[in-house]
């Protein structure tokens, strides 16, 4: 789960800078939707947009690129399709994309979600209600796409929810409703991630993160997880379990342990290093190594003992990274600001581009 700001003031926040909209509706018992139906999906192109957000690939093993703001990119193995509002999407502006179990695609945006059968877009409406839908099942998407903390679909309706509140003024002793940030909620989910176990795990803006099990919240209320010093904000934008069971929140100096006997965690020392701090994209590979990037860093491999830095360079200027995805072959790609889609070829990270 991106728009740019001052990169020394607030850190890493690349898609939340502008406003958020947020859905508003009375209680409903089904989810609306909009269809939109479309001759022919897309228009063919022979390149990426420089700024890619998110990728993702389909279980047909077709790639899927969101852009910042114009619209989707389909690749089919073949050729590349460009897709936009003209032909459904609810907004051009694309911050997530997921599959459910009937293949049917998911396109996350700032003013909603878009659902892709393979024929037709349908605009998903949330049902608001004042009693929250919180369950935990196996094929539920869940989505954070505005300010209203998140959402969850599953498989018939979307539900708005909202994280438990807390006591932001005790935990981290500043007052994260003085806003220097131009966004009103402090709660707004950046990252959404599973562990091993099914638990999902919930980032947010500056509230910390949030563990749930389908029953109730573990909060984790550090304060590097909220506003730092000199109004510096990373957000927990992504939540790796790593293979001994640790946990990293975006950020490098600590790990974490969680205790599900007293339903606690204990904070210990991640990764010493210098800079950066954050990294605002990661996963964990086959092999249980941690990749992560940092927006102008480039990307770090974390075996468990040694820390090994990528630097991504097109020679002319550093490439700005935004996301690292591993496809159903796990190879590892990259979405960037400033420079379209990279790809790891087992020694280094190389610009993507269409055989001619």
């Amino acid at each position: 789960m991106n728009m740019k700001l001052n990169p020394i003031k607030i850190l890493l926040l690349l898609f939340i800078s502008s406003t958020f909209l947020s859905c508003q509706g009375q209680v409903q018992t089904k989810t609306k939707t909009t269809k939109t139906t479309t001759s022919k999906i897309g228009r063919s192109v022979s390149q990426f947009d420089q700024t890619i957000t998110s990728i993702f690939q389909d279980s047909r093993n077709n790639y899927w690129f969101g852009s910042k703001g114009e619209g989707l990119f389909y690749f089919d193995g073949n050729s590349l399709t460009q897709i936009t509002t003209e032909n459904g999407l609810v907004d051009n502006q694309i911050r997530g994309i997921q599959e459910d179990k009937s293949g049917n695609i998911f396109i996350e945006t700032p003013n909603g979600i878009s659902k892709y059968d393979g024929t037709v877009f349908t605009t998903l409406t949330p049902i608001v209600s004042s009693s929250n839908k919180w369950k935990l099942e196996p094929n539920d998407l869940w989505f954070g796409y505005n300010a209203n903390d998140l959402y969850r679909y599953d498989g018939d309706s979307l539900f708005e929810l909202k994280l438990p509140r807390k006591d932001l003024m005790k935990a981290f002793k500043i007052d994260t409703l003085t806003d220097p940030f131009n966004t009103n909620n402090p709660y707004s989910v950046y990252g959404v991630d599973k562990d091993k176990e099914g638990n999902i795990w919930f980032g947010t803006f500056v509230a910390g993160a949030f563990r749930y099990d389908g029953k109730s919240f573990l909060w984790i209320d550090e304060k590097e997880l909220s506003i730092l010093p000199g109004n510096i904000a990373p957000g927990v934008r992504s939540i790796i379990q790593d293979k001994d069971g640790y946990f990293w929140l975006s950020n490098f100096r600590s790990k974490y342990l969680i205790d599900t006997n007293v339903f606690q965690y204990k904070k210990l020392k991640g990764i010493e290093k210098d800079k950066p701090n954050y990294f605002n994209s990661g996963l964990s590979d086959s092999e249980g190594n941690l990749w992560m990037t940092s927006y102008g860093g480039g990307v770090w491999k974390y075996d468990g003992q040694m820390l090994h830095n990528f630097k991504v360079n097109n020679g002319k200027e550093e490439v700005l990274l935004i996301s690292i995805y591993q496809d159903n072959d796990g190879v590892l790609w990259l979405g960037t600001d400033n420079d379209g889609v990279y790809k790891y070829n087992g020694d280094t990270f190389s610009k993507f581009e269409l055989k001619e």
